[in-house]
C-alpha cells in the first residue's frame, strides 16, 4: 500500500507502525479534522484468494469494528470511523503515544516492574475489563503487547480485534473459519486452551499472567516449547511471585494467584471485583480472601478432568512472543517456522502431526552457514507462510520453493530445515489442484525423514498423513486406506490411543473407509472417534463436532435417515452456539438437515429450510458462490419431489446456467444441475428434449471421468431409459448392453 494512500478521500496514510492478524496499523493524517490517528487496514481481497477464508477476514473485521466502535471508557482504545474502500476494510482509531507493557518490561532491562506501577496498572485494566465486561464482551487475547501505558500514567487495552458478543456465540474460546485456537500460549487461559466455554473470567486468568509476569520479570510458566506451556496452564500451579521476588506484598502475591486458579470459579467473579480487592489491598496492605459466589449460568458444562489430552490444535503451537526474556533458541515467532544451522526445528506446517526438535549435528563436510542468512530463510518462509493464510498461493508456493532450494544448498538435501521447506511446497501443490505432483513431493520427504529421523518420528508420519490424504484425492482409496493404517498403528503405539493427533488419523481413516465403500466399517470407527473426541476436547469442540459430521454422514450412507436428521440437527445446533449462525460449518450442516429431510420424504419441510438457507447463503457469500447455488439445487428436487415439475423445472435451468457461467460447462456441479433439468423434462413428458440434456450430461462425464466410470455409466443409463420413453427399444437395449459391458471391465479391473 503506498505511502500517499487516501482512504475515503480522508484519511491519508503516512507511515506503517504496526502488523497484526487483522492487517496492517497505520500513522494517517485525518485530512478532514487535522489530526493524527491510526488507521487498520485489512489487506485488499482479490480473486487470488481463499473466498471462504476472505470471507471469514472480513466478517471478522467488521465485527471488530462494531464491537469496537461501540465501546466508550477511558481504558479502552477510542474508535472513531471504519468502513470499506477500494477493497480495504478500514477502522480509524486513537494513535496513541506510549508504550506497551512488554516494551516497558524491555525498556526495564527485562527486570520486573516497581509494585506501585504493577498495582497502578492492574487497578487500571480491571476498571477498563469490568466495562467491557458489562458490555457482554470478552478481549480473549490479553497479554502485554495489547496493553498501553500513556506519558500521562493512563493505560488503555488496545486490539478487541479478536472480541466477540457473548449473546452472539456463547463465549466459546474458538476462531471462525480458520481453525487456530484464540490467543498467545503464555497468556491463555485453560478453558481457552480445552476449547471450552469461556466467559469474562477467561479475561481475568490472562491479566493474572501479565500480572505474575510484571511482578517477577517472566510468565508463569516461562517454557520454549508450547505444548508444555499448554499443559503447564492446565495442570500446574503457578510458583508463587514472592519465591521469585520476596518484597511483593503479601496481598499481591495473593490476587494474582487467584487470578490463575484453574477453574474460573475459583477466581474473581468479575472484574469489579478483583478492582475493589486490590483498591482495599492496596490502602490496607493485606490480602482480601476471594469470595467463591457461586452465580452459576444455565447448562455450564463441569470442567474437564485433569489429565485429558489437549486440543488437536494445540499440537503444532510454538510460544510465541513473550514480552520479555531471550529470544527463543528453536522456535521463532511464527507459530509455524523454525530454522537454526545446528539442529533441526519443528516442520514449518505441519497440519497432521507432533513436532518435536531433534538435534542434528552438522558435519564437518559442510561448512557451517551464517547465522544471519539463515534467519534471513526463516523470515522468508515465514512470510511464505502468512502469504498461503491469506490464499496467495502461487506466490507462498515459489517463496517456499526458493527456500527449500537454498536451505539444500546450505544445509544438504536431507537436512530436517530442508525437509520442511518440501513439506511446504507439497502443501501448496495439494491445496491448488496438483495432487499428483504433491504425493510426489510428500513421498521423498516422507522417505528423507524415514532415513534422518526414523518411521516413527511425529514430522515423519505428518508427511506419510498428508500422502494419504492427497492418494484419497486422487481416488485411490485403498491405497490412502493402507497408509492412514500404517500411521494409525505408528501413532497409537507412540502417541497413544487418545492423542489429538491419533483421533485425527482415525477420523481420516473413518472418511476412507466410507469411500471405499464400506459404510459399517465408517460409521463405526466415526463413532468411536467422535465417543473419544467428546471425552478428551468436550462434546462441542469443533473437532468433536466434525466427527459427529461424520458419523451422520455414515449413517446417511446406511439408509438410516432418521438418526442421520437427528445427528445434523444437533450438530447445527452446537455449532451456530459455537460459531456462530452464519459459519460455513454451520451452514453446511443444515443444508445436510435438508437432504435428510428430503430423503425421508419430508419435502415440505425440506422446501422451508431450503428457502431459508438460500437467504441466508446469498446474505453470507453472495448469489452465485457455489455453496448457494447448491442450496437452490436442493430447492428444485425438493420442488420435484412434491410434484411442482413446472417449478422445479426453472429452478434447476436458472442454477444450471449460472453454474455453467461461473464453474464451467463440464464441472460436476453443473452436469448435476443439467441432469435434474433432464428429469425435470422427462416428467413433464418433454423426452425429446430431456435425451438432449442426458447425452449432453454422459459426453461430459465420459470426457473428463472416462467411460467406465459410474457417474459416466449412470448417465448412459438414463440415456437408455429417454430411449425407451421414445419408443427407441432397440437402440436403449444397444445402450444398456454396452454400458453392461463397461461395468463387467470395471469389476474385472478392480479385482
Amino acid at each position: 500500500m503506498a505511502d500517499s494512500r487516501l482512504i475515503q478521500g480522508r484519511y491519508r496514510l503516512l507511515e506503517p507502525i504496526g502488523r497484526g492478524g487483522m492487517g496492517e496499523v497505520w500513522r494517517a493524517r485525518d485530512e478532514s479534522l487535522g489530526r493524527h490517528v491510526a488507521v487498520k487496514c485489512l489487506e485488499p481481497i482479490g480473486s487470488h484468494h481463499d473466498q471462504s477464508f476472505s470471507r471469514v477476514l472480513r466478517e471478522r473485521f467488521r465485527r471488530e469494528a462494531r464491537v469496537a466502535a461501540a465501546l466508550q471508557h477511558r481504558g479502552v482504545t477510542v474508535v472513531h470511523d471504519f468502513g470499506e474502500w477500494d477493497g480495504v476494510l478500514y477502522l480509524v482509531m486513537e494513535l496513541l503515544d506510549g508504550r506497551n507493557l512488554g516494551q516497558l518490561l524491555q525498556d526495564n532491562r527485562h527486570h520486573p516492574l516497581a509494585v506501585e506501577e504493577i498495582v497502578e496498572i492492574a487497578e487500571q485494566v480491571a476498571a477498563a475489563l469490568g466495562y467491557t465486561h458489562q458490555q457482554g464482551i470478552v478481549h480473549r487475547d490479553l497479554k502485554p503487547a495489547n496493553i498501553m501505558r500513556l506519558p500521562d500514567g493512563t493505560v488503555k487495552i488496545c486490539d478487541f480485534g479478536i472480541a466477540r458478543l457473548g449473546h452472539d456465540i456463547g463465549f466459546t474460546a474458538r476462531l471462525t473459519g480458520t481453525g487456530i485456537a484464540l490467543g498467545t500460549p503464555h497468556y491463555m487461559s485453560p478453558e481457552q486452551i480445552g476449547g471450552t466455554e469461556v466467559d469474562q473470567r477467561s479475561d481475568l486468568y490472562s491479566l493474572g499472567c501479565v500480572l505474575y509476569e510484571l511482578a517477577t520479570g517472566a510468565p508463569p510458566f516461562d517454557l520454549d516449547d508450547a505444548w508444555a506451556v499448554l499443559v503447564g496452564h492446565r495442570d500446574t500451579p503457578p510458583a508463587p511471585p514472592r519465591g521469585h521476588r520476596a518484597e511483593l506484598p503479601e496481598y499481591l502475591e495473593r490476587i494474582i494467584l487467584d487470578l490463575l486458579a484453574k477453574r474460573p470459579e475459583q477466581r474473581p467473579f468479575d472484574a469489579h471485583e478483583l478492582c475493589r480487592r486490590i483498591i482495599a489491598g492496596r490502602s490496607a496492605a493485606r490480602y482480601v480472601p476471594t469470595v467463591a459466589a457461586p452465580r452459576p449460568r444455565p447448562n455450564q458444562p463441569e470442567p474437564a478432568a485433569r489429565g485429558t489430552r489437549l486440543p488437536s490444535w494445540t499440537r503444532g503451537m510454538s510460544t510465541g512472543h513473550k514480552a520479555t526474556g531471550p529470544e527463543l533458541r528453536t522456535t521463532p515467532p511464527d507459530p509455524s517456522a523454525g530454522l537454526t544451522g545446528e539442529w533441526t526445528t519443528r516442520p514449518a506446517a505441519d497440519r497432521a502431526g507432533a513436532r518435536v526438535p531433534v538435534p542434528v549435528p552438522v558435519t564437518g563436510e559442510r561448512p557451517a552457514p551464517r547465522p544471519e542468512l539463515l534467519r534471513a530463510l526463516a523470515d522468508r518462509q515465514n512470510a511464505a507462510l502468512g502469504l498461503a493464510r491469506l490464499g496467495r498461493w502461487a506466490e507462498a508456493g515459489e517463496i517456499h520453493r526458493s527456500v527449500a532450494a537454498e536451505r539444500a544448498r546450505l544445509l544438504g538435501p536431507d537436512h530436517p530445515d530442508t525437509l520442511a521447506g518440501r513439506y511446504e511446497v507439497a502443501f501448496i501443490l495439494s491445496r491448488t489442484g496438483r495432487p499428483a505432483e504433491a504425493l510426489r513431493e510428500y513421498k521423498q520427504v516422507a522417505e528423507a525423514r524415514i532415513r534422518v529421523l526414523g518411521a516413527d518420528h511425529p514430522d515423519t508420519l505428518a508427511a506419510r498423513q498428508e500422502m494419504a490424504y492427497v492418494l484419497g484425492r486422487l481416488g485411490r482409496h485403498f491405497d490412502a486406506h493402507q497408509v492412514y493404517t500404517a500411521v494409525l498403528a505408528a501413532r497409537e503405539r507412540t502417541m497413544g490411543p487418545d492423542h489429538p493427533d491419533t483421533l485425527r488419523c482415525r477420523h481420516n481413516l473413518a472418511f476412507s473407509l466410507s469411500r471405499l465403500g464400506r459404510p459399517e466399517d465408517s460409521h463405526r470407527m466415526a463413532c468411536q472417534v467422535a465417543a473419544a473426541r467428546a471425552r478428551v476436547l468436550g462434546p462441542h469442540h469443533p473437532d468433536t463436532l466434525v466427527t459427529r459430521y461424520e458419523v451422520a454422514y455414515a449413517l446417511g450412507q446406511l439408509g438410516r435417515w432418521a438418526e442421520a436428521l437427528q445427528s445434523y440437527r444437533e450438530i447445527t445446533e452446537a455449532r451456530a452456539e459455537a460459531l456462530g449462525p452464519d459459519h460455513p460449518d454451520t451452514l453446511a450442516a443444515r443444508h445436510e438437515v435438508g437432504i435428510s429431510l428430503g430423503r425421508l420424504g419430508r419435502s415440505a419441510e425440506a422446501l422451508q429450510l431450503y428457502r431459508g438457507l438460500i437467504d441466508d447463503r446469498t446474505r453470507v457469500h453472495g448469489r452465485v458462490h457455489p455453496e448457494t447455488l447448491r442450496a437452490r439445487h436442493g430447492l428444485g428436487v425438493n420442488l420435484g419431489r412434491l410434484g411442482r415439475w413446472e417449478e422445479a423445472l426453472a429452478e434447476s435451468r436458472d442454477v444450471c446456467a449460472i453454474r455453467e457461467r461461473v464453474l464451467g460447462p463440464d464441472h460436476p456441479d453443473t452436469l448435476v444441475s443439467r441432469r435434474e433439468v433432464a428429469v425435470g423434462l422427462g416428467w413433464l413428458g418433454r423426452w425429446a428434449d430431456a435425451l438432449a440434456e442426458y447425452r449432453q450430461v454422459a459426453a461430459a462425464r465420459e470426457r473428463v471421468l472416462g467411460a467406465g466410470h459410474p457417474d459416466a455409466l449412470a448417465s448412459r443409463n438414463d440415456e437408455a431409459h429417454c430411449l425407451e420413453q421414445l419408443g427407441r427399444g432397440a437402440e436403449a437395449v444397444e445402450l444398456y448392453r454396452r454400458v453392461a459391458v463397461l461395468r463387467q471391465q470395471r469389476a474385472a479391473g478392480g479385482r
